[in-house]
Formats: structure tokens, sequence, C-alpha cells
């Protein structure tokens, strides 16, 4: 997975891939710690999504411009337009799902 440090390469990533996925954390979150492993296995499997990760202490305007609510938190964009907000990292097998949806849709 890409670390990302700055809005424009986030929004680059964005850009640049068909679909794309970007998880948003902080290394002080516990809860960011247990999802960064899902995503770490989700990313493993067969699928088609590029992967991105950003510390979110470093991107204030980032989390304004799209509102984020907490961390942890999956955007999941398709063309550049977001598809799909997780918050509630359910498991590794509903997270497969979601992004095999959205790249089929």
């Amino acid at each position: 997975m890409m670390e990302v440090s700055s809005t424009e390469a986030l929004h680059q990533c964005i850009t640049d891939h068909t679909l794309e996925a970007v998880y948003l954390y902080t290394p002080m979150c516990g809860t960011c710690q247990v999802a960064g492993k899902m995503i770490d296995v989700v990313e493993k499997l067969p699928q088609s999504f590029h992967f991105a990760k950003a510390n979110l202490n470093y991107l204030p305007q980032f989390a304004e411009e799209l509102s984020i609510e907490s961390v942890p938190c999956l955007l999941l964009f398709k063309d550049g337009e977001e598809m799909e907000r997780i918050y509630a990292f359910q498991s590794v097998p509903y997270l497969y799902e979601t992004l095999n949806k959205i790249s089929i849709s």
C-alpha cells in the first residue's frame, strides 16, 4: 500500500487510477491498527483496486474537503468519484465484497 503525505498526491492517486481505495488513519488509533491489518489482507486478494493510505494528522485540508468524520476511514473511488465510505471495518470478507461490488458496477 502506498503511503501518501499530501493532499495533492492523494488527489493525483484518485485521478490516476480507475479504482482507488484510500485508507485514512492516525498512528495512535488502536482501531486503525486493526483496520490497517484488514486492509493489508484485502489488498493481497485478487481485486482491481489500487490502494493508498494517508495519516490524517498531516492532511487536515483533505479531511475538511471530504468531511471525514473519524478514523479509520476507507474511501472507495471509481473514475474519480466517491462510491463508498466505510467507517465500520466489519470483516475482511465484508471489505472484499464491497470492493468487488464497486469494481463490477
